[in-house]
């Protein structure tokens, strides 16, 4: 499938006083097309709408609608280390898509020539690393609420299948000191109801010692642990930005790698397009190419 030209508008500005800040949205588009599917992507921990665009841009090109929008963990936003939202980041970001979700034809509208042309019926989300749980709570993952002790459902039917790349396994025994007590909404992930469809995407150099305990297959935990159909795509040699899907030569990423980034995207893609009832063609090229011990730089395994 051919790239196309791609519009992208931002900020776009939602009212939202209960999280003391206006929610700020990207969207991104094809500038041809209808009936186009709808990805929405929640960036890693400090990020921001801007992020990301080695896939939302390449996934736009490709025939989708891209919505990100900015986290309250943000570094964007900044907020002091005794703001007492900083213990609920992980509930306003799921807020946060929910509020995206209600307000799809607003968001829409704002994009020139866009009303109209996604499909509201075809909807999948998808995140790194902090936005893989939040994507997973979407899609079923229960977190017990460190304030409450309540794993509540947070589910949302609107959204049918997801994308979750680097993220975060199980809690317990198995975080660190440090993960325990500033980032409490790890301590427990029941990932037996994230039932619905998902693509996991791991790397086997994604050692996070201040996190877990456990090594890099800690972010396989999603695909493990779930029940229902999962893929598991394992980058070999990749670190946590899997070769830099967070930007162009950002400095955060350890592994800079752009054929790395072009597998992640390609793969991606075709799950999207598989998965959302696009075309499954590209799917069944890329489970054969990457079958295992046939791709130089990773292999995918089904459940």
């Amino acid at each position: 499938m051919n790239a196309t030209p791609i519009v992208s508008v931002s900020p776009i500005v939602l009212p939202a006083p209960e999280r003391g800040e206006d929610l700020h949205v990207r969207v991104t588009a094809p500038v041809t097309g209808g009936d186009l599917p709808i990805v929405l992507f929640a960036h890693g921990f400090g990020s921001s709408l801007d992020g990301y665009r080695p896939l939302t841009d390449y996934w736009a090109a490709h025939g989708f609608v891209v919505i990100q929008a900015t986290h309250l963990d943000s570094k964007r936003l900044d907020l002091a280390a005794d703001d007492p939202r900083r213990a609920r980041f992980w509930r306003f970001r799921v807020s946060d898509m929910q509020r995206v979700l209600d307000e799809l034809d607003l968001l829409t509208a704002a994009v020139p020539g866009l009303a109209g042309r996604p499909d509201p019926s075809r909807i999948a989300v998808a995140g790194h690393s902090f936005g893989g749980q939040t994507a997973a709570i979407l899609l079923g993952l229960r977190v017990t609420d460190p304030q409450t002790g309540v794993a509540e459902d947070l589910s949302d039917a609107r959204v049918s299948a997801g994308v979750l790349l680097a993220t975060a396994g199980k809690g317990g025994h198995e975080l660190t000191p440090f993960a325990t007590e500033h980032l409490p909404w790890l301590r427990d992930q029941d990932f037996s109801r994230l039932t619905a469809p998902a693509l996991v995407v791991a790397g086997d150099k994604d050692d996070l010692p201040m996190l877990s305990t456990r090594g890099p297959d800690w972010t396989t935990d999603p695909y493990t642990l779930s029940p229902g159909r999962k893929d598991l795509l394992t980058l070999f040699g990749a670190e946590h930005f899997l070769g830099g899907i967070s930007g162009h030569g950002v400095t955060e990423t350890t592994d800079e790698n752009p054929a790395r980034v072009a597998l992640v995207q390609q793969v991606t893609l075709a799950y999207l397009r598989h998965v959302l009832g696009v075309d499954g063609s590209d799917w069944t090229a890329v489970r054969s190419a990457l079958a295992p011990d046939v791709h130089p730089m990773g292999r995918l395994d089904a459940k």
